[in-house]
C-alpha cells in the first residue's frame, strides 16, 4: 500500500488499530464506515459517503485519512471512496 517507502499512507498507520479494533467494532458497528487518522478511530458513519465527507471536513486532503468498512473480510475503499468522494461534491453543489 506505501508507494513513498520513506514515509507511511495514512492506510498503513490506521491499517494495525482497525485490525485491533475489529472484534469490537463487528459487535458494536457491523456494516459501519470508521474513518480513521493517524492510527485513530475518529468516526464510525452509517455510509461510505458520509464518511468521506466526514474525513474531507476534518482533515481536508482525502491522503490525510482512511476509511474502513466494518466487516470480517478486508475491504479495499481506496478509489471507491475517491469517486464517492467526487459525486457527494457533486451532489452537494447541485442542491446548495
Amino acid at each position: 500500500m506505501n508507494h513513498d517507502h520513506s514515509r507511511p499512507t495514512q492506510a498503513d498507520l490506521n491499517y494495525p488499530t482497525f485490525q485491533a479494533k475489529l472484534s469490537d467494532l463487528l459487535d458494536s458497528h457491523p456494516g459501519k464506515f470508521v474513518v480513521l487518522h493517524d492510527g485513530e478511530i475518529v468516526e464510525v458513519l452509517d455510509t461510505l459517503a458520509d464518511a468521506v465527507v466526514c474525513g474531507k471536513n476534518k482533515f481536508g486532503d482525502i491522503r490525510l485519512f482512511s476509511i474502513q468498512e466494518v466487516v470480517s473480510t478486508p475491504v479495499t475503499l481506496g478509489y471507491y471512496s475517491y469517486a464517492m468522494h467526487n459525486n457527494s461534491v457533486q451532489s452537494d453543489r447541485a442542491v446548495a
